[in-house]
C-alpha cells in the first residue's frame, strides 16, 4: 500500500459537527501514543483504579498511626440523686453493730488527660510488615488495568484508521466509477456501444455509493468506541494522523523471543499476594504474644455538694503505668487460623501453577494467530498489487477497444475486494501482534505515563 497520511475527523465523516466544534477539538491528539496517554489520564475505569490506590494508601497510614502516641481528653459531670451508702465498723465500740454511712458529695466532675503508647502489638506489626507489599499489590493492579487499556485503545485506534482508509477507498471507487459511467454514456450517445455498458456502469456506481454509506457508519461507530475507551467527551472531536506505510512496518514482531512468566503482571500480582498470605500466616503463628502499652493519666477532680461551687476547687492526681494483655485460652481459634493461612498459601501456589499453564496457552494461541494473520496479510498484499495492475491494464485495453466493459467492471470489483481484504488483514495482524505482546508481558506502561502527564484536558 502506498504511504498515505490519513487525517480522520469524525465531524467530516458524520457531518453533524459545525465548524465551531473544530475550534474546540484537541489538536494535540493525533497519534496512537496520544490516544493511549489521554486514556491513561481520563479513562473512567482507570480513574476508579487510581482512587482505589489512594484509598489503600490512606488505609495503610491509618493502621500505622497506631504506633504514634494516642492522646485523649475526657470529661464527665455527675450529680447524685441519692448518695451511695457504705458500711464501716463501729470504731468506738468494736463489738457493737456496724455503722451505715453515706459517702461522697452530691456533685462531682472529672477532667482526664491521657496518653497511650503502643510498645508491642501484633496487629500493628503486621501493618508495618505488609505495608510495602500492600502498596505493591495496589500498584500492580493498576498496571494490569493500564495494560488492558493500552491494548484495547490500540486495537480501537487501528480499527478507526483501517475503516477510515476503507472509506477513502470507497470514495476513490466512486470517482472511478462515475468517470467510467460518464465515458460509457458518451460512447452510448455517439453510437459506439449499446446501452448495456452504461447501465452496468450505473449499477456499479449505485452499489459503490451504498457501500460508502455503510463504511461511513462503521467509521462513526469505531470512532465513538475509541472515544469511550479514552474517556473523551462525547461532544468534542479530534483528528488522527498516521502514515499507512508505517502501519505496514508495525506488523513485524520478533517471534524468537522466549516467554518469561515473570514478565506478566498477573504473575507478579500473584507472587505479591502470596507474600501477603505468608505475613498473615506468621501473624497467626505468633498471635499468642501479648500486647503491651504504656500510659499516663492526669486527672482533675472537682467535688462539692453545691452545684454552683463544683469548680471552685480541684483535686489533681496523676499516674503512669504499663498495660499487658495476654490471651490465655481462645478455644482452638489460633490453631484454626494458622491452618486456614497455610491452606490459602497452598491455594495461591496452585493458582500460580494454573496461571503458568494459562499464560503458555495464551502465548501459543496468540503466536499462532499472529503467524497465520501475518502470512494472510502478505498474501493479500501481493494480491492487491496484482489486482491493481490487472485493473490498470484492462482499463487501457478497454479504451483501446480490445477488452469489453464487463472485464473492466470485474477488474474494478476485484480491486476493491482486494483493497478491503488487505486492510482487514492488516487490522487482524496488528491486533494479533498486540495479543502476543500482552501474552509475553512486553507491553510497558512507563513510556505512556510520561506522555499522559502532558496530556491536554478539554
Amino acid at each position: 500500500m502506498k504511504g498515505i497520511t490519513l487525517f480522520l475527523s469524525f465531524a467530516f465523516v458524520s457531518g453533524i459537527f459545525t465548524p465551531k466544534a473544530y475550534t474546540q477539538s484537541l489538536s494535540s491528539i493525533q497519534t496512537l501514543e496520544d490516544c493511549v496517554a489521554y486514556a491513561l489520564s481520563h479513562s473512567p475505569d482507570l480513574q476508579q483504579s487510581y482512587l482505589n490506590r489512594d484509598i489503600t494508601l490512606h488505609t495503610i497510614r491509618s493502621k500505622l498511626a497506631d504506633w504514634y502516641p494516642q492522646i485523649g481528653l475526657s470529661f464527665d459531670l455527675q450529680h447524685y440523686l441519692e448518695l451511695p451508702t457504705s458500711v464501716f465498723p463501729n470504731f468506738t465500740n468494736p463489738n457493737g453493730p456496724k455503722q451505715e454511712v453515706k459517702v461522697g458529695v452530691t456533685n462531682s466532675s472529672t477532667l482526664t488527660f491521657s496518653v497511650n503508647q503502643t510498645l508491642f502489638n501484633q496487629d500493628v506489626l503486621l501493618a508495618v510488615r505488609s505495608a510495602g507489599d500492600v502498596k505493591q499489590q495496589t500498584a500492580q493492579s493498576i498496571v494490569e488495568d493500564e495494560i488492558n487499556t493500552i491494548v484495547n485503545v490500540s486495537k480501537a485506534y487501528y480499527n478507526v484508521l483501517i475503516t477510515q482508509r476503507q472509506l477513502d477507498i470507497a470514495e476513490e471507487d466512486i470517482v472511478r466509477l462515475r468517470k467510467s459511467m460518464e465515458d460509457a454514456y458518451a460512447q452510448y450517445q455517439s453510437g459506439l456501444v449499446d446501452k448495456t455498458d452504461y447501465e452496468r456502469a450505473k449499477i456499479a456506481l449505485n452499489n459503490a455509493i451504498a457501500n460508502r454509506q455503510a463504511v461511513a457508519q462503521q467509521v462513526k461507530v469505531a470512532y465513538v468506541y475509541l472515544k469511550q475507551l479514552m474517556g473523551f467527551p462525547a461532544d468534542s472531536s479530534f483528528q488522527l494522523a498516521y502514515d499507512t506505510s508505517q502501519m505496514d512496518q508495525n506488523v513485524w514482531f520478533d517471534t524468537t523471543q522466549v516467554l518469561q512468566y515473570s514478565n506478566r503482571i498477573e504473575y507478579q500480582l500473584l507472587q505479591t499476594n502470596r507474600r501477603l498470605l505468608v505475613d498473615e500466616w506468621q501473624y497467626n503463628k505468633w498471635s499468642f504474644l501479648p500486647s503491651v502499652s504504656a500510659f499516663y493519666n492526669y486527672n482533675l477532680a472537682y467535688l462539692n455538694d453545691e452545684f454552683s461551687k463544683v469548680y471552685s476547687r480541684s483535686f489533681p492526681n496523676s499516674l503512669i503505668g504499663i498495660q499487658l494483655s495476654l490471651p490465655i485460652f481462645q478455644g482452638t481459634k489460633r490453631i484454626q487460623n494458622i491452618a486456614i493461612s497455610k491452606l490459602e498459601i497452598q491455594q495461591t501456589d496452585l493458582a500460580i501453577q494454573a496461571l503458568q499453564h494459562q499464560i503458555r496457552t495464551e502465548y501459543e494461541q496468540a503466536l499462532a494467530n499472529y503467524k497465520s494473520n501475518l502470512y494472510n496479510w502478505q498474501t493479500l498484499k501481493e494480491n492487491l498489487e496484482m489486482a491493481r495492475d490487472v485493473y490498470e491494464t484492462l482499463s487501457l485495453q478497454y479504451q483501446a477497444g480490445v477488452k469489453t466493459y464487463l472485464d473492466v467492471i470485474t477488474a474494478e470489483t476485484d480491486l476493491r475486494t482486494a483493497e478491503f481484504n488487505y486492510l482487514n488483514a492488516l487490522l487482524q495482524v496488528l491486533s494479533s501482534k498486540l495479543d502476543v505482546e500482552k501474552a509475553m508481558g512486553l507491553i510497558h506502561v512507563a513510556g505512556y505515563r510520561s506522555s499522559a502527564q502532558t496530556s491536554v484536558k478539554p
